[in-house]
């Protein structure tokens, strides 16, 4: 199963699907982003060098992408890339995959429903304040196929903005599907049906 979505040009950069030069900044921002709220929200204190492997991992995240085969899209914020990043993602829905959902910590059960044309009722959960001393403001939104689960998730870098961008993410959410690959040649018509 491979993920499609119309992000505003204006807004997002692709970091999917760039390779060598193009979008190495905002991929390189990306990662420093994450990883620096990774290592705030675990205690860690920023070491030197760690700009080279936000660098490296930039060089090596198109083939990692390209690996996963549409499973996975990531975008940065054009404007300033250290603001935000979201990455949506497709996963089987495996029974240890439905168990570890069913185990989540109680602040995860408060979603409101989020409807999007393609995948139909989904459930979106914003944090714009974690209750772990250090961790970024974040949004995620998840659609239960039945065979598979797709995730769109967002972190932000900045608590006080992180309400102004939201909005952005949610257009990106309303615009999140799912690809078919159809046989060249295939015989017959394909009746697709709207999500219930």
């Amino acid at each position: 199963m491979r993920l499609a979505a119309d992000a505003d040009p204006e807004r997002w950069i692709p970091v999917t699907g760039s390779l060598g030069l193009r979008g190495r900044r905002h991929r390189k921002a990306a990662i420093g982003m994450l990883l620096g709220q990774f290592n705030g929200a675990v205690g860690a204190t920023p070491r030197p060098g760690s700009g080279f492997g936000a660098w490296a991992l930039s060089q090596a995240a198109p083939f990692l992408m390209r690996k996963a085969d549409g499973r996975v899209l990531v975008w940065t914020w054009k404007a300033e890339p250290e603001l935000i990043v979201a990455m949506a993602s497709a996963q089987e829905l495996t029974p240890q995959l439905r168990t570890a959902r069913a185990m989540m910590p109680m602040e995860y059960d408060d979603t409101e429903e989020f409807r999007n044309p393609y995948l139909g009722a989904g459930e979106k959960l914003v944090v714009p304040l974690p209750a772990e001393q250090g961790a970024p403001p974040f949004a995620t939104y998840t659609w239960d196929t039945g065979t598979h689960l797709i995730t769109l998730q967002a972190v932000c870098a900045d608590r006080e903005r992180f309400g102004t961008v939201i909005a952005a993410v949610d257009e990106i959410a309303r615009t999140l599907r799912t690809v078919d690959d159809l046989s060249v040649g295939e015989s017959g018509p394909v009746l697709r049906l709207p999500p219930a």
